[in-house]
């Protein structure tokens, strides 16, 4: 006769199983905030590791009226692990905006830090925080466009998939974490292939549409590293516009710290 001592373990199990099946199953499909954060994510990593770049850069300004003005600069970036990149912009035309320097030491976490060498008044003006929601020398982009992208620096959401052109884009929001932002929120489109950025939204506080950023004639440098051949900024209140045009990169240069200090502002050349 089988005893009811030696059925106990059978009884366990019997439970056990019992339990397990009668629990709720849990999705492991990432929630649209993990999912967003993902995509971010994995686009930085596919831009590590350039080392540094220049390149030549046009800016096109065209008022409501389709008036234009056109300016040249010079553009420096230097990759700085675990932190923000440092970028450099000079301006070589028309002759009175010539030498003018904006210098940017982006950061993950903190506050970036910006200066703005003014060379008719000889003086490196520090652009603060409360500011970078102003326009970059009468541009459509903000001194806040200007900065590299930190990961750190935002809140994401996917959105969803959608067709952009003949790619299939993932649509995901970002909402800045500085309270200090010129925008309530973003709206970015990025081909799910490449991840490289193809549009973006920007909302003002109020969340009002503001601007939208168009990207486009992407090329391919070191068999890797995207970018935009084409950067257009439509305001959509002011009806004025800037399309920065970019040419000549070179890569991995002789770059260093040396070239991205405050003190080395006005010698930019």
């Amino acid at each position: 006769m089988i005893s009811m001592r030696s059925m106990l373990p059978f009884f366990a199990l019997c439970f056990i199983i019992f339990c397990l099946s009668a629990a709720p199953a849990h999705s492991e499909s990432p929630t649209p905030e993990e999912a967003g954060l993902k995509i971010a994510q994995d686009s930085r990593a596919r831009e590590g590791g350039f080392g540094n770049f220049t390149a030549q850069q046009t800016m096109m300004l065209r008022n409501k009226h389709g008036q234009e003005s056109r300016r040249q600069l010079r553009v420096k970036v230097l990759e700085v692990p675990d932190d923000g990149d440092k970028s450099l912009f000079v301006f070589d035309e028309p002759r009175d905006v010539q030498g003018t320097a904006l210098l940017v030491h982006a950061h993950r976490e903190s506050a970036d830090d910006q200066w703005l060498y003014l060379p008719a008044l000889k003086r490196v003006k520090r652009i603060s925080s409360s500011n970078r929601s102003g326009s970059f020398m009468g541009s459509e982009f903000a001194y806040e466009d200007l900065t590299a992208e930190a990961v750190e620096k935002y809140t994401y959401r996917y959105l969803r998939d959608e067709p952009c052109g003949d790619l299939t884009c993932t649509v995901s929001e970002r909402i800045p974490v500085d309270k200090k932002s010129g925008y309530s929120r973003q709206v970015v489109w990025r081909d799910k292939d490449e991840l490289r950025v193809w549009k973006v939204e920007y909302y003002d506080r109020k969340d009002a549409h503001l601007k939208t950023l168009t990207l486009g004639n992407y090329q391919q440098y070191l068999e890797r590293y995207w970018r935009a051949g084409e950067m257009a900024m439509e305001n959509h209140l002011t009806g004025k516009s800037t399309v920065l045009t970019w040419t000549d990169f070179q890569f991995q240069t002789d770059l260093d710290d040396r070239d991205f200090t405050r003190t080395g502002l006005k010698r930019a050349r």
